[in-house]
C-alpha cells in the first residue's frame, strides 16, 4: 500500500511474467513453476489501471475473453458488468471502434468494457491492479458494482490503494519497504494499536 513497495510485481509474479528466484508462488499447494503457463493463464484474468484494449469494435474487445462465445454470452458479461446501458447508447453499439488503447472511451467505460471481457472469461482466479485509483468518484462506483459482480465465486487478488476497493476483502496484506509487515482483515487490522494498516486507514479518512 506504500510508494516502492512492489504491489504490481506481486501480480507479476502470479502471472508468471517472469519467476521467481526464492521462496515459491503456490495454487492450491502446487508451485507455479511446475504448472503449464498456458494452462495457468486461462485460469486468470487480469484488470488493470489501464486496460489493454484493441483497435477494433467494443464487441470484439470483450470477445477476446472467450474467442468461441456466442452473442448471448456477450451479452450477458456486458449486462453484469453494467455496460450494456452505455454501450447501447452510442450510435454503432458494440460495432463502436474504440481505436489504439480504448482513446473513444472515458476512463470509466474502458475499466467496464474490460470487467466484461473478464467475466465472459469466467476465470477461477481474478488479478486487480489498481482498477479504480484514476477513476472519479461516479465512474468508481459503477467500475465497483461490476467488479463485485466478477469477485462473486472466486479468488481475487487486489492491489488498491483506495480503501473502498479492499475494506470487504477476507485477508489484506500490508506492504511496506517491499516486505509484508501484516495480513488480516479490515476489522482485525484496525484494532491492532500499533498497526501499519490502522494508520494507513487514520491519514485517509
Amino acid at each position: 500500500m506504500w510508494y516502492r513497495s512492489r504491489k504490481s510485481t506481486v501480480i507479476a509474479l502470479i502471472m508468471r511474467f517472469y519467476d521467481h528466484v526464492s521462496g515459491a508462488v503456490l495454487i492450491d499447494g502446487h508451485d507455479i513453476k511446475t504448472l503449464n503457463l498456458r494452462s495457468l493463464r486461462l485460469r486468470m484474468s487480469l484488470v488493470q489501471q489501464e486496460p489493454a484494449l484493441f483497435s477494433t469494435t467494443i464487441y470484439e474487445n470483450i470477445k477476446y475473453g472467450k474467442e468461441d462465445a456466442s452473442e448471448i454470452e456477450i451479452l450477458r458479461a456486458t449486462r453484469a458488468a453494467n455496460a450494456h446501458r452505455f454501450i447501447s447508447r452510442m450510435p454503432e453499439g458494440y460495432q463502436t471502434n474504440v481505436d489504439d488503447r480504448g482513446v473513444q472511451l472515458l476512463g470509466g467505460q474502458k475499466q467496464i468494457v474490460a470487467i466484461a471481457r473478464a467475466i465472459l472469461k469466467n476465470p477461477s482466479i481474478l488479478l486487480l491492479d489498481e482498477v479504480t485509483s484514476a477513476l472519479d468518484t461516479e465512474s468508481e462506483k459503477l467500475v465497483q458494482e461490476a467488479l463485485n459482480n466478477l469477485m462473486e465465486g472466486r479468488t481475487t487478488i487486489i492491489v488498491a490503494h483506495r480503501l473502498s476497493a479492499i475494506r470487504n476483502s477476507d485477508n489484506i496484506a500490508v506492504l511496506e519497504q517491499e516486505k509484508v509487515v501484516e495480513i488480516g482483515s479490515h476489522k482485525q487490522l484496525t484494532r491492532k494499536a500499533d498497526s501499519v494498516y490502522k494508520q494507513l486507514v487514520s491519514l485517509l479518512q
